[in-house]
């Protein structure tokens, strides 16, 4: 009897609610945490502002320092749907009591036709709106993106398109174009008096710093050559202009190595007069090709009339200094690794700036003066920190950080180094950090021998003896790195939050930072005969799937590969040539013959004109090897993609037709590259797990 009554409490525990098995987060929780971007401080008063995309639904929010020394964060205005409508473009009042922006269109092509991922009848519109702090709705001030807030107040000068408009801040008066010019203006940049307008003239094959005088109503041109000048940096007395002198390189092609170059250069010129001299150029070999980091200016007229800039000398990408009167420039930032974001405090003194020293695959962040060699840690540890900037009082360091289990959001950096969250209560509740899985470091060779930096997801039953389903995910770019943690970038975060989830369903995950990835200093980037001179990311490929199917835990007849973009590039590779490996792939808005894409990023490029650079652009494209492939294959594009032509996977489709090779298709009408739509990256995730679960999943699971 005691042994019937036992056996009857034991199965009342087994199915009594409070220990049944917690069930799985959804994909829905995996991305539903707000993602910030464009963290802007404001010229006064301390205050910040950033950009929360909270299911689609984007919106302004700011914080401002409270008496106790902590910020007070709130949500600035109330768009309320997942419309597509992207918002950004934050341009600060001098006195920090209003905001203006842009809200509508696409902010990376921005003087393209807007698009309408949601399929309105009515249209959308691309528009200039202002906001003020104290209370009130945004009041629309024109149509256009680029606002760029005068120091003087009270003007907004905008890009519509492609030339100069100017507005009234308070929206009083209707928008005017300010300036009539040749060629496609951008990079507005206010002189610190506010008496003038520099801007970048882009004249095709070559381009002009043109500014505008507001009291004379004149423009001139910064002295103009043959080369691409850019960057304008005004000096404090608002009487000068440092730019950048990148040399014409007409047979250059995109997404093929270049390790060296035509030496790029800095100059000087007179802001009233337009005479200009060279004060630094770059030096043959390694550094004498421009590499940008992520900043609202490449040029940084500093304290000490010094100029801060990045340069890849020695094969990593660093912040050094000049002279404004010439000579050699002084390393700030020594050492192998990679500076990244880079912003300065308002009195020019300091520089904030995010890197992976000493953390390869994760990002902390340092500061340092134009003048000092040494920098100065600001944050450190397991967690990733990046974006930073400085507030108005130039010492309180703001920031966008995220570790393994949370995404990106908001801080502030005390004065003891403690890093306080600025909207914590933004998080939703039900977001499931617990359940995230701690990604671990992998080393592995490629076919070649090349060494390939990854990150391994293990499901929550790795141990169990059972070999499991394996993916292998491909980020796109190709200038980018997969970390530690969640990505500072949208597209990136998603996927972070996707190959948790497969993770959670027992995928095994490899997210593989292949050779023309950033991270890993200028020759990794520059890799010889990568991309359309000769696709040696395939032995990445490759060597990924090998890594994977040597693996205990890893059952080899269900191995996969996914990814977007240059990823998708990759996936479609890895398939065509080795579908005895990948056994099927999720190829979303890939490349599939760089002679169709290279067009999009190089307008004069013919594959007619240059015979044997199209022979090899085809032999490295997944087409040439499409003979080979048998694997399953799930396509996924939007067909108002202005990143990679819709054509790509019109084309892939119809070979794979005709090769008689299994494919599934998943198109969003109007929908862009960078999905706009909340809604688009659920059914695109969702769509991704069917169809691996179809084909990977045991009959009886």
């Amino acid at each position: 009897m005691k042994r019937i009554a036992s056996l009857v409490i034991l199965a009342a525990l087994m199915f009594s609610p409070a220990i049944e098995a917690q069930k799985s987060p959804t994909l829905e929780q995996f991305l539903s945490a707000p993602f910030p971007t464009e963290l802007t401080a404001a010229p006064a008063k301390g205050r910040v502002a950033w950009v929360f995309s909270a299911l689609g639904v984007r919106n302004l929010w700011t914080s401002e320092p409270a008496p106790d020394g902590s910020y007070k964060s709130r949500q600035l205005t109330s768009y309320k749907e997942d419309d597509g409508q992207d918002l950004g473009d934050i341009s600060w009042a001098p006195d920090a009591e209003t905001m203006v922006y842009t809200r509508g269109g696409d902010l990376e092509f921005p003087n393209g036709a807007y698009p309408n991922p949601q399929n309105s009848p009515q249209g959308v519109e691309q528009d200039i709106w202002a906001v003020s702090l104290n209370g009130g709705a945004p009041k629309k001030l024109a149509e256009g993106h680029s606002p760029a807030v005068s120091p003087q107040g009270g003007a907004v000068a905008f890009i519509f398109k492609t030339q100069v408009w100017l507005a009234k801040l308070d929206g009083s008066e209707k928008a005017e174009q300010l300036i009539h010019s040749n060629g496609g203006a951008s990079e507005l940049r206010w002189s610190p008096d506010g008496s003038k307008l520099a801007f970048l003239s882009r004249r095709g094959d070559h381009g002009f710093i043109g500014v505008y005088d507001v009291r004379a109503k004149s423009l001139i041109y910064l002295d103009p050559s043959v080369d691409t000048d850019s960057q304008a940096a005004w000096s404090p007395d608002s009487r000068r202009i440092a730019f950048l002198r990148i040399a014409v390189a007409k047979g250059r092609l995109p997404f093929s190595p270049e390790r060296e170059g035509q030496p790029w250069s800095i100059r000087i010129a007179d802001a009233s007069g337009g005479k200009g001299q060279e004060i630094w150029h770059a030096e043959p070999g390694s550094g004498s090709v421009f590499h940008q980091v992520v900043a609202e200016n490449q040029l940084i007229w500093a304290a000490g009339d010094r100029i801060v800039f990045p340069w890849e000398r020695g094969g990593w990408i660093h912040l050094w200094s000049a002279s404004t009167i010439g000579g050699a420039a002084k390393l700030l930032t020594p050492g192998n690794f990679e500076v990244e974001f880079v912003s300065a405090s308002a009195n020019r003194q300091t520089i904030v700036y995010s890197s992976n020293q000493d953390d390869i695959d994760r990002r902390h962040v340092w500061k340092v003066s134009a003048t000092s060699e040494h920098p100065e840690a600001v944050t450190s540890g397991g967690g990733i920190e990046t974006a930073p900037v400085l507030a108005s009082d130039n010492k309180t360091v703001l920031i966008l950080r995220s570790d393994a289990h949370t995404t990106m959001r908001p801080a502030l950096v005390t004065s003891k180094g403690e890093i306080s969250d600025l909207a914590p209560e933004s998080l939703p509740a039900d977001f499931p950090a617990k359940a995230m899985v701690a990604p671990q470091p992998v080393m592995l060779s490629s076919v070649d021998g090349m060494q390939i930096h990854a990150q391994l997801f293990l499901p929550p039953n790795a141990a169990d003896g059972a070999r499991h389903p394996a993916l292998c995910f491909f980020h796109g770019g190709s200038r980018r790195q997969m970390l530690l943690g969640w990505h500072y970038m949208f597209y990136y975060s998603n996927a972070y939050a996707m190959n948790q989830y497969l993770a959670s369903r027992g995928y095994i995950v490899l997210a593989v930072n292949y050779r023309s990835g950033i991270g890993y200093g200028l020759n990794f980037r520059e890799a010889l005969n990568y991309g359309a001179a000769g696709a040696s990311e395939f032995n990445d490929v490759e060597g990924a799937g090998l890594y994977l199917r040597s693996r205990p835990d890893v059952d080899p007849a269900r191995l996969g590969l996914w990814g977007g973009s240059y990823g998708g590039y990759l996936t479609a590779l890895g398939l065509a040539r080795s579908s005895d490996l990948f056994a099927a792939g999720v190829d979303m808005h890939g490349v599939h013959d760089w002679n169709t894409e290279i067009p999009t990023f190089a307008s004069s490029y013919k594959a007619a004109d240059r015979p044997d650079a199209a022979r090899l652009a085809w032999e490295s494209s997944p087409l040439s090897s499409v003979s080979t492939w048998r694997s399953p294959v799930l396509l996924i594009q939007g067909d108002d993609d202005r990143n990679v032509p819709f054509a790509e996977t019109v084309d892939l489709a119809e070979a794979l037709r005709k090769q008689g090779v299994e494919f599934e298709q998943l198109v969003f009408p109007d929908e862009i590259h960078d999905f706009l739509l909340h809604r688009t990256w659920l059914a695109a995730y969702h769509a991704t797990i069917e169809f691996f679960d179809k084909h990977f999943k045991s009959p009886e699971k």
